[in-house]
């Protein structure tokens, strides 16, 4: 009997397996499972600081904003959490910003010096490799870029917090901070171990910029790091890997001056500092919303214009296959060329003498629709169950969805149905929107005939 003849291995039962465990359900239940251990984890009367152990909202709450390197709080990390506790935050945000699944493949390169099939497929999904063969690779050089750039941002700030602020930590606790929020910083997490996040150092360059550099490495995504270590000259460069820098950059500086402008006067935010003090708080402020949730001044404080403007750079995000959340910069590029395509009369969306093809082109559209349909519809749900001010809520809305982690302060006076609310985006965040609707569909299939066209009148 031929292989294809035999039951369970023809065209058929591979296309029913791939319906049963697909990579993208894999993905699913690996961040679902990580956040389910993470919350046992804190749920442990050591994790608690003081006598009383942590209240189940609070664990799951802080467990899936680690995994999902979001940094929206429900409680006071620094005072909340024992060390114990702190540590578990941070090994879920380790695990969280390398993602569950590749960190599984991870583990068992390491131990069994091989990766089975379906957990190649899996890698692949969530690191976004092309061929499959290349996840062996591109596993390590993740991994290795994440403890470089951590270890080297770690090293700057212990030396800054035990030189600088020697009144305040031994040696062994500035190891421990810059550890901590180099590790936060470059996957995103904006978790930080002071009550004020970084606020009190929002004049210090030594502080600000490492972090805001490990932020922005963190956030553009791992391809085009590891396309940088293999490729230096710009020519060279990939369509993704331009949009995505190009992009970054303009959203950086953009960002820097808009907040720079409207917040220059507010005495809540930057009207307070000094010239150093409102350069550096500005550039935080524009870096942050776009990937990490860290703040140096007071994000409640901001007038209504800048957080309008931190709302919009919290759904677009940062780079694809990174530690950024949001619809993507790529995607936002290509939202932006189609338009300008279609305005101008022409046929093909072209980049840079590429034609982007058209899958990808409804694909971007298809993200931005689901996308704004979720972040709509979670911040008109919040507006029921709390009385607060509309703005301020899309704000949470949106910095759960793009795991971002900057608050108003909103979150946690949030009832027990706002937190879990926050709960479910931070995940489809994280996840992704089309991830996660893939993985929950019961059935892919593609139709083999087409329909005669129609022409609806638009607009």
């Amino acid at each position: 009997m031929a292989e294809s003849d035999r039951p369970g291995t023809g065209e058929g039962s591979t296309k029913k397996g791939i319906r049963r465990a697909g990579p993208g359900r894999l993905v699913v239940g690996g961040f679902v499972g990580t956040s389910a251990i993470g919350t046992v984890l804190l749920l442990l009367p050591v994790s608690r600081a003081g006598d009383a152990g942590a209240g189940f909202m609070e664990a799951l709450f802080t467990s899936v904003s680690a995994v999902c390197v979001t940094g929206l709080i429900v409680v006071d990390t620094p005072v909340y959490w024992s060390g114990f506790g702190q540590a578990m935050i941070l090994l879920l945000i380790q695990v969280g910003g390398f993602g569950a699944m590749t960190f599984a493949s991870l583990l068992g390169l390491l131990l069994y010096r091989r990766l089975g099939m379906r957990t190649r497929v899996t890698a692949a999904a969530e690191t976004k490799t092309v061929g499959i063969g290349d996840v062996r690779t591109v596993v390590k050089n993740v991994a290795i870029t994440s403890l470089q750039v951590e270890a080297v941002v770690a090293t700057i700030l212990t030396l800054r917090f035990w030189l600088a602020y020697g009144d305040r930590f031994t040696f062994g606790e500035a190891v421990w901070q810059g550890v901590f929020h180099a590790v936060s910083a470059f996957n995103n997490a904006g978790f930080s171990l002071f009550s004020d996040s970084l606020i009190g150092y929002v004049a210090d360059p030594f502080i600000i910029v490492p972090v805001v550099v490990a932020v922005v490495l963190g956030g553009i995504g791992f391809p085009v790091i590891l396309e940088l270590r293999r490729r230096i000259a710009p020519r060279q460069w990939n369509l993704h890997v331009r949009l995505t820098l190009i992009g970054t950059g303009v959203l950086l500086v953009g960002g820097w001056i808009f907040f720079a402008v409207v917040e220059w006067g507010n005495q809540g935010t930057l009207g307070s500092l000094g010239l150093d003090g409102k350069l550096l708080g500005s550039l935080m402020q524009s870096a942050m919303p776009r990937t990490a949730g860290f703040n140096s001044v007071d994000t409640g404080a901001m007038s209504d214009e800048a957080l309008l403007g931190t709302i919009v750079l919290m759904f677009i995000g940062g780079g694809s296959a990174g530690t950024a959340g949001g619809i993507k910069v790529t995607t936002a590029a290509i939202l932006v060329v189609a338009v300008i395509t279609e305005v101008r009369g022409e046929r093909d969306v072209t980049v840079f003498r590429r034609r982007v093809d058209d899958g990808t082109v409804r694909q971007a559209f298809t993200l931005f629709a689901l996308a704004s349909t979720v972040t709509i519809a979670a911040s008109m749900l919040l507006m029921v169950f709390e009385e607060v001010r509309a703005l301020p809520l899309m704000f949470e809305a949106v910095s759960a969805f793009g795991t971002v982690g900057l608050s108003t302060g909103v979150t946690g006076g949030l009832d027990v149905r706002g937190e879990l609310l926050l709960v479910v985006l931070m995940l489809l965040g994280r996840i992704g929107p089309i991830t996660a609707i893939t993985a929950l569909a019961l059935r892919q299939t593609r139709r083999h005939y087409r329909y005669p066209e129609g022409r609806p009148i638009i607009g």
